[in-house]
């Protein structure tokens, strides 16, 4: 894909063999159930209230909206740490700045879309980011194998694939949920960068660019695998704490890899000169991700032949469909509308 149009987002290529298998993610809410790993515990004195929360059918926005409405203070007083998923059962937390007035008891709060499983008192705001990561627990339904392919066959591959993402990890692509429905917010990014249109929203704006600094991500690290070079480090790479080579979050400044490694960003970035120009002249500064999410104590058990149970932890930032994509092909009921915003990390 070139700067030209971004109308969808290419099929990025997988680590693994396909295991020939497909099945139904989030048939229902119970099927996608996620546990936010905070930073630290509130310490029961502050000006802010902080709320533990269990939404099922609601986004991470609406559940702030409400709270601020009950609690009588201004959108912009409520934080969170991370956007969840709408169409699952999680549990976040949620601050809200009121440092005054009368006490509030929360808990009381009835909601048929989320409900306050415990309130205490902080000195900080939860800002995006102050968390350590996610607990999900995932059921698949109705887990088949391609045309002419036996069970047992089906099984064994996808069980091979199990086995390789949690001992190696899997690539850490930005989720599909990042650039919008059939990557519009790619498309409205390039547009905007190009100066074909003008975004004055600030929201909006810092939605466009994200999903363009994602996708140039993306295709470093598809680029990666294409070359044969996944679990492989290159010269010149930049690795993470953990020892694994990093990826370019675009922005401004030079880029900090050499030989190899820069010389296969740079072609990134002239495929993609649009794009990397903008940015810089964004103000957005370079960063770096890592190219392997690594699951954290995965676990996975068949209560069915036909339907597979998922446990695992991911760090920040990280997507769960990431890892489901290295192991089979799901597809979730259709009921996209265009005013949802970018799904959980």
């Amino acid at each position: 894909m070139t700067d030209a149009h971004h109308t969808s987002l290419p099929q990025w290529p997988h680590a693994y063999p396909a295991s020939g298998a497909s099945a139904t993610l989030k048939l229902l809410n119970e099927d996608f159930i996620v546990t936010e790993l905070p930073l630290q515990q509130p310490c029961g004195e502050g000006e802010h209230i902080w709320l533990e929360i269990e939404k099922n059918g609601a986004n991470t926005a609406f559940v702030a909206q409400e709270l601020a409405l009950a609690a009588g203070v201004q959108e912009w007083d409520v934080g969170y740490a991370g956007l969840k998923d709408r169409y699952a059962i999680t549990r976040q937390w949620f601050s809200i700045y009121r440092p005054k007035g009368e006490a509030l008891d929360l808990t009381q709060l009835q909601h048929p879309e989320f409900k306050v499983v415990s309130q205490s008192r902080h000195v900080k705001k939860l800002r995006p980011g102050d968390l350590q990561g996610n607990r999900f627990r995932i059921v698949l339904r109705d887990l088949s194998g391609d045309a002419g392919a036996g069970a047992n066959a089906v099984m064994a591959a996808v069980e091979a694939n199990l086995q390789a993402v949690a001992a190696q990890g899997a690539p850490n692509y930005f989720g599909a949920q990042r650039f919008g429905f059939d990557g519009g917010n790619v498309e409205q990014g390039r547009a905007m960068l190009a100066r074909e249109i003008r975004v004055r929203n600030p929201k909006k704006k810092g939605i466009y660019l994200s999903a363009v600094r994602s996708f140039v991500f993306n295709e470093v690290l598809a680029l990666r695998i294409e070359q044969g070079l996944w679990g492989k480090s290159l010269p010149g790479d930049v690795m993470d704490e953990a020892g694994r080579p990093t990826g370019p979050l675009w922005g401004r400044g030079r880029v900090i890899t050499t030989e190899q490694a820069q010389a296969l960003e740079n072609s990134v970035a002239e495929r993609h000169a649009v794009l990397c120009d903008g940015m810089e002249h964004a103000g957005l500064d370079q960063e770096r991700r890592s190219l392997v999410a690594s699951p954290v104590d995965m676990s996975w058990e068949w209560p069915q032949a036909n339907q597979l149970v998922l446990n695992f932890s991911l760090p920040a930032g990280t997507y769960a469909t990431s890892i489901l994509g290295e192991i089979l092909r799901t597809t979730e009921p259709d009921r996209h509308t265009e005013s949802e915003p970018a799904a959980a990390e």
